[in-house]
């Protein structure tokens, strides 16, 4: 596929994230590869749904819509998917901006027909102005950030991280879409791992897809305050333990943990050395680092064996729903 035509879903869910919204499309608007269109889901809000609609009611390539589905993110990106347009349907955060030329290298992964999903690299923006001195940068995955321990470049992976990633329509037409059950929902607990399920049921569904993370293609993600305390790191390991267990128990263990294997293995035990290290050498915030890495691995793997109990006796279930909408709408 050559220069193919990409949609943009932006899911939303409050008012309080208004002025964020406007600076994620007006991001997506000024790309150096344009947009086909922009696709503002809004998740069971009818007050930001009609404001939004007001607001962009005389741009033609911003289209609002209403989440079809229940409650969270998973549903609003499936409305997304099956009200766009494009070949190709990139997703973007809606507290993220996105860099000039984050189109043009997702859409320069599809030059290959066997990429099935192209994801990029995510910064945060910390409201302090700076980050943590004991927050690690191999947990940056709580606040929706890419974390160390991703290879640079442009590099095959299991899985895409949602918030920054674009997939081929052809894969949902062979996967199916998010599963609703797993990923967030408003201001809940933060569950995660919808795209991880979405990426392994994709390649056992398509063998040879190739999924690319293209760190070239960058967006730039706010942390509010509240995130850069302990309370909410430990809460979103937590979370993903419990996700974890979810992904696990749909597409195995083996495949489900593929991943986190190395990460837990490799890229964990050297973030624990280096924050010794710099505590030894009276660095700022080197044992605060090895104790969050430390906590993260131990509140994540409760969460795990949590979420394992709860969906062994049925508390737990998600759903994987057919995308199916008219695209001429």
């Amino acid at each position: 596929m050559s220069d193919p035509d990409i949609s943009v879903v932006i899911c939303v869910y409050t008012e309080d994230r208004w002025e964020d919204i406007l600076a994620a499309v007006a991001s997506v608007r000024t790309q150096s590869y344009p947009a086909l269109e922009t696709l503002l889901v809004v998740d069971h809000n009818p007050a930001l749904l009609d404001r939004l609609t007001k607001e962009y009611k005389e741009v033609r390539e911003v289209r609002v819509f209403a989440n079809a589905g229940p409650r969270g993110l998973s549903a609003g990106r499936n409305t997304g998917i099956a009200a766009s347009r494009g070949e190709v349907i990139a997703f973007l955060d809606d507290d993220a901006v996105a860099e000039r030329d984050w189109l043009r290298h997702f859409a320069s992964g599809y030059a290959d027909p066997r990429v099935m999903a192209v994801g990029g690299r995510t910064v945060p923006i910390w409201a302090s102005g700076r980050r943590p001195a004991w927050f690690p940068e191999e947990f940056d995955w709580v606040v929706g950030c890419t974390y160390k321990g991703i290879p640079a470049g442009l590099v095959r992976v299991r899985n895409v991280l949602g918030g920054n990633a674009s997939f081929r329509r052809s894969a949902f037409d062979a996967a199916g879409g998010f599963a609703t059950g797993i990923g967030r929902d408003g201001d809940k607990r933060p569950l995660g791992c919808e795209e991880t399920e979405l990426c392994i049921r994709l390649s056992r569904a398509r063998p040879d897809a190739v999924l690319l993370i293209d760190d070239r293609a960058v967006i730039h993600h706010r942390v509010p305050e509240a995130r850069e305390h302990f309370g909410y790191f430990r809460t979103r390991a937590y979370a993903e333990g419990l996700s974890k267990a979810l992904v696990a128990r749909s597409v195995g263990a083996d495949k489900g943990l593929e991943s986190e294997r190395r990460y837990a293995t490799r890229v964990l035990p050297a973030g624990v050395v280096r924050g010794l290290r710099d505590a030894a050498l009276s660095r700022p915030g080197g044992a605060g680092r090895a104790g969050a890495i430390v906590t993260g691995v131990l509140t994540a793997a409760g969460g795990y064996v949590v979420g394992t109990v709860r969906a062994r006796r049925g508390g737990a279930t998600f759903s994987v729903v057919k995308v199916e909408g008219d695209r001429d709408g």
